[in-house]
């Protein structure tokens, strides 16, 4: 094994997505006022800043004014205030608007921005460098290094130039070290380190199972007639079964785009169900479709997201690290909302290191006092209002919206009770002789696409000749249970067509192929595969999909 090189620094964070950034910035802001000099260094497997960050995005701006206030002046790339919203119930015809003033408060967006999460982050990188953080775009943290007493240490990078049996090829490059007196992990939701952190130090004790949705996202740029500035669209119902959580989003921003998606929760039942090709068949809608007809789709994209809330949420400290945004999970389900939860994290993370720093304290203990003050923070009030909206919706659509009015307007969601959501989502697929299978209809092309015309959108890439990251624990359970028992659901929840039954020419012998190189990052596999034998590692830093405007 090649030895590896090092570098150290005061603080390491993985991940610069909002969060990670935020966290960076404060830090530097703090070492300006009180006249020190701790250094910070970001990495990011995106092949630049921006690369794997997608969002819907609505944002809150309340954390962003806390870290700068000043960001107008210093042009950030917050163009579009909302101007007007609709919440639309859809039936498979037609729709009924639901009144304004009979939302609760957490979906009205008035002072809220339309923006692209991609770009806010590659302005926040702008901010950090200019402040003396070291940012590294391209660069996988694939292993948690830990000091003698298990305490972490900091990270390494994934080694580079591997062939897909693991040999070194001519372009090898060993991975480096990076040490640190404090790591804050800011992957975003599910991160592949994040999970490993969240077992080691049993950081869910005494917390739910997350839950999670998936969201895909396409952006138009749509006929100017079609095109509203500052208008902002959700709906629930159609074309989803009442039992099955989920909803869409149509954001109309600048130079008209707009930008469309749907977010299905994982915790969906029939494994017949496809969350790319719901997504697919919403669009033609016909409240739906005219807004893209003489449209061109520019973009597309998919993520995971938290919704399990407050009481899903992690123990955030352990020794050596801290885990902020949505690694650790501060999403707003009902708000629809999270970065500006995860900034706020982000900042509170790096008051207590700046406070643990200037003490002189060596790391390797718990940053306690970030947990701490989460608590008294506006982030946790908001999400211990949200608490009970996610879980309650387990009762279907139109008993979860009842009950969401009662305890969002009359509670202000502050009811005396916790929800809990009861189990994680890979356990919630029934057999596939209890399920309905589904018929979807073939894209058209115009508006409605297949998975492969929308991967090539995505400018997703990965080296071929590369280990593979997609690492089945046991290849056999693929076809002995989730082909026997539920008809192979990774065919279908998978988002980019990764994985696919293929059999011999006489139609038997069946067998997994993953294709790992369409693969966009959005880890549905690793949160719904029903008996988790799907481990989402990361490839080589600088794959995977690489959005411009998302």
């Amino acid at each position: 094994m090649s030895e590896r090189e090092s570098m150290t620094y005061d603080i390491i964070i993985v991940g610069a997505g909002p969060a990670g950034l935020a966290a960076a910035i404060r830090l530097r802001q703090l070492c300006e006022a009180a006249g020190k000099d701790f250094s910070v260094c970001v990495i990011e497997k995106g092949s630049e800043v921006g690369a794997h960050i997608l969002s819907g995005a609505v944002l809150d701006p309340k954390a962003l004014n806390e870290l700068l206030p000043d960001w107008k002046e210093r042009e950030a790339p917050v163009h579009t205030p909302v101007t007007s919203e609709q919440f639309l119930f859809l039936s498979e015809s037609g729709g009924v608007a639901f009144p304004n003033f009979l939302l609760p408060p957490a979906l009205h967006n008035r002072g809220n921005y339309i923006i692209s999460l991609g770009n806010l982050c590659r302005w926040l990188a702008s901010q950090a460098e200019a402040m003396g953080v070291e940012i590294y775009p391209g660069f996988a943290a694939a292993e948690v290094l830990t000091n003698a007493d298990g305490s972490v240490k900091g990270v390494a990078t994934g080694d580079m130039g591997l062939g897909q049996d693991g040999e070194k090829l001519a372009t090898y490059q060993p991975g480096i070290e990076l040490h640190a007196k404090y790591t804050f992990f800011a992957e975003g939701c599910r991160g592949s380190l994040g999970k490993e952190l969240i077992e080691r130090f049993g950081l869910r004790e005494g917390a739910e199972a997350q839950t999670y949705g998936i969201g895909i996202k396409e952006l138009w740029e749509v006929a100017p007639e079609k095109h509203r500035p500052g208008h902002v669209v959700h709906t629930a119902g159609w074309p989803l079964d009442g039992a099955t959580y989920g909803g869409s989003f149509l954001y109309h921003l600048e130079n008209r785009q707009v930008a469309v998606g749907f977010v299905i929760g994982l915790d969906y039942k029939n494994p017949y169900l496809s969350p790319y090709d719901e997504f697919q068949r919403f669009k033609l809608h016909p409240k739906i479709r005219p807004v893209f007809e003489g449209g061109k789709r520019i973009s597309y994209g998919a993520r995971a997201l938290n919704e399990g809330g407050l009481q899903s949420l992690p123990k955030l400290a352990f020794p050596g690290g801290v885990l902020i945004g949505c690694e650790a999970g501060t999403l707003n389900m009902p708000k629809i909302k999270g970065t500006h939860t995860a900034m706020k994290s982000g900042m509170l993370a790096a008051e207590a290191a700046f406070a643990a720093l200037s003490e002189g304290r060596e790391g390797g203990d718990e940053l306690n006092a970030y947990p701490e003050n989460f608590r008294k923070t506006w982030v946790h009030d908001e999400l211990y209002r949200a608490r009970n909206v996610r879980p309650a919706f387990r009762w279907g659509l139109w008993l979860g919206t009842l009950y969401t009015g009662i305890d969002q307007i009359l509670f202000r969601g502050r009811a005396p009770w916790t929800l809990r959501h009861g189990h994680a989502d890979h356990e919630s697929l029934v057999g596939k002789t209890e399920a309905q299978p589904i018929a979807y209809p073939k894209p058209d092309g115009v508006i409605t696409f297949d998975r492969m015309s929308s991967v090539f959108l995505s400018n997703t890439n990965h080296e071929e000749n590369q280990p593979v990251h997609l690492v089945l624990k046991d290849s056999r359970v693929a076809i002995d249970v989730n082909l026997e028992r539920f008809d192979a659901p990774e065919t279908r929840y998978c988002p980019a067509g990764v994985y696919e039954i293929v059999r011999d020419d006489a139609g038997a012998n069946p067998r997994l192929q993953i294709n790992a190189q369409n693969c966009v990052h959005c880890k549905t596999c690793d949160i719904k595969d029903p008996t988790q034998n799907i481990n989402w590692v990361v490839p080589e830093g600088g794959g995977g999909p690489n959005y411009p405007n998302m």
